[in-house]
């Protein structure tokens, strides 16, 4: 399948969209198209660099399990998010896990034809790390939610927030595809919390509830609970 049959599916992020045409033309020319099977590991913790992916179909899965099984997961990532640019950087191995969720289809432009790249075109290093700030600016925000928010306003910041793709999205998505066990995990809450407080914005008509899926119904009073 030809690349560019994915241009318009990245054209609908924010970053993608905005970097120099010639930037997306030599990132599309190199790149090829990685296939996951629901479950299948991409990389785990400690893996070599191994380049930068895009998402294109289903999602990915990033986080960590502890020696005692239990799993911190940090961020579901789905289309037409970036990612794995950190390692781009500073050349070190892998500090997460990254799995498939469902069928997912990646965009991968391996980290040494890449860094090629940039050491022929330097000036293209700051939409890099423009990926990475991005991505630093809302680890700051959820730690500083972690300390200071309760949980049902945690809760409704984190379904905003995945609504709008972190910011990449220019139009908010009204029903996501996100089971509750994962999104206890992002917010280090319990199952029976997190589902506690879905059930009751679902009694006042803010969010609904089907099998795998949280339907936003009214933003704004989504967004009102985060400033609590």
């Amino acid at each position: 399948m030809d690349i560019q049959v994915w241009r318009p599916r990245l054209m609908s992020g924010q970053w993608f969209s905005h970097l120099p045409v010639s930037l997306q033309d030599s990132l599309l020319s190199v790149a090829r198209v990685r296939r996951l099977s629901p479950g299948q590991r991409l990389f785990k913790r400690g893996d070599p660099p191994c380049g930068l992916y895009a998402v294109l179909e289903g999602a990915v899965r990033v986080g960590a399990v502890s020696e005692q099984g239990k799993e911190a997961l940090l961020s579901l990532v789905e289309p037409p998010h970036w990612f794995g640019e950190i390692c781009l950087f500073d050349g070190q191995p892998r500090t997460h896990d990254a799995y498939g969720v469902g069928q997912c289809a990646l965009l991968h432009i391996p980290q040494n034809t890449l860094l090629a790249l940039l050491d022929e075109h330097p000036q293209h290093w700051r939409q890099l790390a423009l990926l990475m700030s991005q991505k630093l600016r809302m680890t700051f925000i959820n730690l500083e939610q972690l300390s200071l928010l309760p949980a049902p306003a945690r809760l409704a910041h984190r379904l905003l927030m995945i609504a709008e793709g972190y910011g990449e999205l220019d139009e908010p998505r009204r029903v996501l595809q996100l089971p509750q066990e994962q999104l206890a995990a992002m917010l280090s809450l319990s199952r029976q919390t997190t589902n506690q407080i879905l059930k009751e914005l679902q009694g006042q008509g803010i969010i609904g509830l089907s099998y795998g899926e949280i339907e936003i119904l009214d933003a704004e009073r989504l967004r009102a609970l985060t400033a609590i």
